[in-house]
């Protein structure tokens, strides 16, 4: 497990108005959240295949970076701008919509498989590595696999997405420890408030 201080986030979602309020694009809410906490502004970056900005965070330069290549293709986009600014994967943190955590849970997680989300599986895949933090939040299940589809791509209930922004809070509540590379008190924090 890496204590390397965080460099990059990377929210993961689908671009466009039709998927923005989805449950797939909760890493996406993050890090508009930061972005807009902080008066930063996403612009266009066509070399990443994204949208990126810096903030600021307990007096650390923090870089959010949203790929604009649709989920399935997320890892080309990653790839590019962890190369580009020379962001080894341990100084990431993937956000992404977690299934087999109820709506208002969050985990921070160090490495892993994929678990059948095909963002971190195109990630890993362009990466060559595993070893990268995850924010993963959760959605719930909608308790069938063949419904799995249509469910991430839909909007939650008020109830859910309620318990989905609060979720994303206490996340954003812990990031000058993570940026700072302080992961264990800030897995502690997060996942004793929950």
């Amino acid at each position: 497990m890496a204590d390397v201080p965080l460099r990059l986030v990377v929210g993961l979602g689908n671009p466009g108005p039709e998927y923005a309020t989805t449950r797939h694009n909760v890493g996406f809410w993050f890090a508009d959240r930061i972005a807009a906490d902080r008066g930063a502004v996403f612009r266009h970056e066509g070399k990443f295949l994204g949208m990126a900005c810096r903030v600021l965070i307990g007096g650390a330069e923090l870089r959010l970076f949203k790929p604009l290549t649709f989920m399935n293709r997320s890892g080309q986009a990653v790839s590019s701008v962890s190369r580009y600014f020379q962001v080894p994967p341990e100084a990431m943190l993937v956000v992404h919509d977690e299934l087999d955590l109820p709506p208002g849970e969050v985990r921070l997680k160090w490495g892993g498989g994929h678990a059948g989300h095909n963002g971190l599986r195109d990630i890993i895949a362009a990466l060559g590595s595993t070893e990268f933090w995850r924010l993963r939040v959760g959605i719930g299940h909608p308790g069938e696999r063949n419904r799995v589809v249509d469910y991430v791509l839909s909007r939650a209930s008020r109830a859910d997405e309620e318990g989905i922004l609060g979720a994303l809070e206490a996340a954003e509540g812990c990031l000058p420890e993570v940026v700072r590379g302080e992961y264990q008190q800030a897995m502690h924090r997060l996942h004793s408030a929950r």
